[in-house]
């Protein structure tokens, strides 16, 4: 080959892999460079020239023309009979350069040279690829489902990089078949091995926030700024948001008319519950909100405890833990206070503590009954059985067990 163009030879792998044209000619020049200087000695007195529009490279090697028969080094120096071949004014102690044909390497070093060149592509790409993810933690990108396992997902982006969505970043209830689209946010950037991973997720508070920032133009537009997530992937989130402008009620605006903006949110995350609350400086009006939908009577912060109190009616006293004790768990991360609820108004004498039961009842049923707010036998007896199967997911045969032991003790007392 009298020609060395390797550019148009590599531009299809260039472009499947979105390194610029420049670049790849950067590597280009660095490869030949290195080939030559293992073969010589030394490419000082190399010119390589890089047309950036025509993909033409040229390599020109200067050197001193000498008397016959004086050549010390061929590398750097040619005899003047030789110089007189390629034209014949030349003279002794001129410079002559020479340009190198694709032939003066040999078939082996070519190979040799194709190789390093795609290495060096390969491993650019792949900085490329973990800078650019890198800088874009916490951020949502959309992909198509390639490949499907046990315990993770392989997620193609628009330019064919892998992207890993591992089962544990999964929300519960996520369902996708190959080729789906879908949309998660990049969690982490790892290398293993010289090769970049990217670990994406759709479990993260991020993905929520970058979920409120594409459906609600007053927070992407800074009107309106989320001050914290908290979530229980999949089951319930509380969102606590902050408006500059007194004119625009943040809760109204992220929720929109019926729910109509927060709707979309709720599908994406397989209709995970969001609560959005109005954030405050006032701690105890904060942890009121966070406990929606109880209605709280009042609140007794402990600072040096970091506790707080939460007083309530007993009908309320469910609503505000929630199933499985969720609700409180979510207010007490969000409000940065652990949460301790009680009944307003004096105990019943008559009232027995589910713990008096101890010898009668397993203690993982009456842990399942205090996490639905129910501490005392007339607080379990005053739900009606299906609400207590629907809150405890207790058996119906264990419930009713229950049941029938708390009744007989007041049965007891009557008599």
């Amino acid at each position: 080959m009298d020609s060395i163009n390797l550019i148009d030879s590599f531009s299809e792998f260039k472009e499947l892999k979105n390194i610029d044209r420049v670049t790849m000619m950067g590597v280009l020049e660095d490869v030949f460079r290195a080939m030559i200087r293992k073969k010589n000695g030394t490419d000082d007195n190399v010119d390589i020239i890089i047309n950036v529009d025509k993909g033409d490279l040229e390599i020109w090697i200067n050197k001193e023309i000498v008397a016959d028969g004086e050549v010390e080094d061929d590398a750097l120096e040619i005899q003047l009979s030789d110089a007189l071949k390629i034209e014949d004014d030349f003279e002794v102690g001129e410079e002559i350069a020479i340009e190198l044909k694709m032939v003066d390497f040999g078939r082996r070093n070519i190979l040799a040279l194709r190789q390093n060149l795609i290495n060096k592509i390969l491993e650019l790409e792949k900085d490329n690829v973990y800078k650019k993810y890198k800088d874009r933690i916490g951020e949502i990108v959309t992909g198509e489902v390639y490949q499907i396992w046990k315990r993770e997902m392989l997620i193609l982006d628009e330019e064919g990089n892998e992207l890993i969505l591992p089962k544990s970043e999964q929300i519960p209830g996520d369902f996708f078949k190959k080729g789906d689209t879908i949309r998660s946010v990049v969690g982490r950037v790892d290398m293993r091995n010289t090769i970049p991973v990217i670990i994406l997720s759709r479990t993260s508070p991020d993905f929520l926030a970058r979920l409120f920032e594409l459906e609600i133009p007053e927070i992407f537009d800074g009107l309106i700024t989320i001050k914290k997530i908290v979530r229980i992937p999949g089951d319930r989130a509380k969102v606590a948001v902050e408006s500059y402008d007194d004119r625009i009620d943040p809760v109204g605006a992220c929720v929109g008319m019926k729910g109509a903006r927060i709707h979309g949110i709720v599908r994406e995350l397989r209709n995970e519950n969001i609560d959005v609350i109005s954030y405050t400086d006032n701690v105890k009006l904060l942890i009121q909100r966070a406990l929606s939908p109880a209605r709280i009577t009042s609140v007794e912060l402990l600072e040096n405890d970091g506790r707080a109190n939460v007083y309530l009616k007993p009908e309320e006293v469910s609503k505000a833990i929630g199933r499985g004790g969720h609700n409180i768990k979510l207010a007490s991360k969000l409000t940065g206070y652990e949460l301790d609820v009680y009944r307003e108004g004096a105990e019943d004498i008559d009232d027995v503590d589910l713990d008096e039961f101890s010898d009668e009842i397993e203690s993982w049923v009456i842990d399942a009954f205090k996490s639905i707010g129910c501490d005392t036998a007339k607080s379990v007896l005053e739900i009606d059985f299906e609400d207590l199967v629907k809150r405890t997911d207790l058996e119906e045969e264990t419930i009713e067990d229950v049941l029938a032991i708390l009744k007989d003790e007041f049965a007891e007392e009557e008599q």
